[in-house]
């Protein structure tokens, strides 16, 4: 795990950590200017509590860095606009305390500020923020830690499963076997019980054919009987 020295040192380290904004507001509220993304010289100063000459030193040594990050210098026209539209954003009221700059406003964005927090080492706010930088790298590293473990363990379940499936094969390929038999038998018995059910059909007819000469025996009786009384 880096440490505050590695972080204060390393530009790649720094580099690693430069999408952490909300690092700034979890330390301090930052006021930024009414466009919502810019803040100045003293802004910064005043966020971190340190002179504005420090601030400017501090850039001067690492302008390159800086302004990859979003630090820009305005003058001339791109001055005048930039004053405009804040004096038009921050209202008629408040526009009369809004400082201009009359030949250059360094600006800085929020990715800027954090950037100056990893390089400026007299500063208790900037410290705090490397701070809650590195601890929470920490707590992100232990819980990719905690989730290797799990997932080594899903693994080590799996291969065993595996080895089970492979045992599970052979008895499953028997029950396969067992079951297409027994399906077998039961067709077999299907066709045993519809032959029986033609047959049984046929009987039935052969008792009502049965039952018919039954009855006419019985009527050729009575007959017989009566005419034997009248003689």
């Amino acid at each position: 795990m880096p440490t505050e020295v590695a972080l204060l040192e390393s530009r790649a380290l720094r580099v690693e950590q430069m999408g952490r904004v909300d690092a700034l507001d979890k330390v301090k509220s930052l006021v930024m200017l009414p466009d919502g993304v810019h803040v100045r010289t003293e802004d910064v100063a005043r966020y971190f509590e340190v002179s504005t000459g420090a601030v400017r030193r501090l850039t001067d040594r690492h302008q390159g860095e800086l302004t990859q990050n979003g630090m820009r210098v305005l003058r001339g026209s791109d001055l005048r606009t930039f004053h405009s539209d804040m004096l038009s954003l921050w209202g008629s009221e408040a526009a009369e305390s809004y400082p201009q700059a009359a030949t250059q406003l360094r600006l800085y964005t929020r990715r800027t500020v954090l950037n100056v927090a990893m390089l400026l080492r007299d500063s208790d706010i900037a410290r705090c923020v490397r701070t809650y930088l590195l601890d929470a790298e920490q707590d992100l590293r232990a819980g990719y830690a905690s989730l290797e473990h799990r997932v080594t363990r899903v693994e080590s379940c799996l291969a065993g499963v595996g080895s089970a499936l492979q045992e599970l094969g052979p008895v499953l390929n028997r029950m396969s076997h067992r079951l297409d038999s027994l399906d077998r038998r039961m067709e077999d018995t299907h066709q045993v019980v519809g032959a029986m059910s033609v047959r049984l059909g046929g009987v039935s007819e052969d008792i009502a054919r049965l039952d018919g000469r039954m009855d006419d025996l019985a009527r050729n009786l009575k007959d017989l009987s009566r005419r034997n009384r009248n003689r």
